[in-house]
């Protein structure tokens, strides 16, 4: 007898670990009859599962893994209310996006609608214009979401506090990353807390380095290469040159940014930092709007408090800058150095700290 356990365990030792499969049950009601509902595996964003709501009702079960990231969706409803599939069966309001299941669960739904709070209201406008009308006001409307990610960003760094115990801060780790950096996703782990290992969090730094530290083969191209200059004009209506700055032993952060961009702002307190940290040691920064508007920018400038050069030919996404560095998309920037190769692309936040602390020290 000894021996057969012996040999099982052996066996039982050799094969792959299986993640645990726990049973789901996931029930819900919805007003618009004959539409379909979804289930959602998050890790992947496919569909599980598929029903017509029938009576107003619709209903999922089956296994999945222990934790694993699940959420309801309607098909005509871009909102989906997630959940951990931790075995407590889970019942979900489709018209308002509440849920009830699990002390975990319903906390998590808490988080969810709070966060989501500040959009709302701008998704119902956006609902009611047309598409004309929202081309229109596209550089308004875009300021008004980067505001609120802003919001959002902040709102995902306070749940991290307070529920760093629990699996909850994973449906909010990519607004963490934008805040803190994809370098973060290392003391996480390390911190071995509960949801360290969880796929999802994986996921969500691979998503935020994607677009914080770009492997856009067109744009990483002018790494090594020599600096395109640019002339435009300064607040007062002076014409400048990047290539002003360039040269005697100085380190140029050419900042891609505009007055409307939130997550240019957000990031300003981090290149102002390291401004005041190393323009003594021969770092300097100018500023290229990609604003339209004149008073927005310069308001701007005054009220982030930014005291390095700043210029701008107001065109918007016409901006010379666009085409000579094939900029679609902002908070960018190159790093210069002081022979003019450009040696840095995309540095934000510790990605930024950490490249000036190895030129310039601590």
């Amino acid at each position: 007898m000894k021996k057969l356990f012996f040999i099982v365990a052996l066996a039982a030792a050799a094969l792959p670990s299986m993640a645990q499969q726990v049973k789901y049950s996931v029930s819900g009601t919805y007003a618009e009859e004959g539409k379909k509902v979804y289930l959602m595996d998050k890790l992947t964003e496919k569909a599980i599962d598929s029903m017509t709501v029938a009576n107003g009702k619709f209903s999922f079960s089956g296994t999945a893994e222990k934790d694993a990231i699940m959420a309801v969706k309607a098909e005509d409803k871009e909102w989906t209310t997630p959940f951990f599939n931790d075995g407590t069966p889970v019942t979900v309001n489709v018209n308002d996006s509440t849920l009830k299941g699990s002390p975990l669960n319903e906390r998590l739904n808490r988080y969810d609608i709070e966060q989501d709070a500040p959009m709302r209201p701008l998704r119902a406008k956006l609902s009611k214009m047309s598409k004309e009308e929202i081309e229109a006001n596209g550089e308004e409307i875009m300021a008004e979401m980067n505001k609120i990610l802003d919001e959002q960003i902040a709102y995902a760094t306070k749940v991290f506090k307070e529920e760093k115990n629990s699996l909850i801060p994973l449906l909010f780790s990519e607004l963490y990353f934008y805040d803190n950096g994809v370098e973060e996703y290392e003391n996480l782990v390390n911190e071995k807390l509960v949801f360290s290992n969880h796929p999802y969090l994986k996921k969500a730094r691979d998503e935020v380095a994607k677009v914080m530290q770009p492997e856009d083969p067109v744009k990483t191209a002018f790494i090594g290469q020599q600096f395109t200059d640019l002339e435009m004009a300064d607040p007062d209506g002076k014409m400048h040159k990047i290539s002003e700055l360039v040269g005697e032993g100085k380190w140029v952060l050419v900042d891609f940014w505009a007055s409307w961009c939130g997550p240019c702002r957000a990031e300003m307190p981090n290149v102002l930092e390291a401004y005041n940290k190393y323009h003594d040691k021969g770092f300097e920064v100018i500023g290229v709007s990609f604003d339209q508007k004149k008073e927005a920018w310069v308001k701007a400038i005054d009220q982030l408090k930014m005291p390095w050069l700043q210029i701008s030919d107001l065109k918007g996404w016409q901006c010379a800058a666009a085409p000579a560095y094939k900029i679609d998309a902002i908070p960018d920037n190159i790093l210069i150095d002081p022979q003019g190769k450009i040696v840095g692309r995309a540095l934000r936040d510790r990605t930024l700290k950490s490249s000036l602390c190895k030129i310039f020290g601590e």
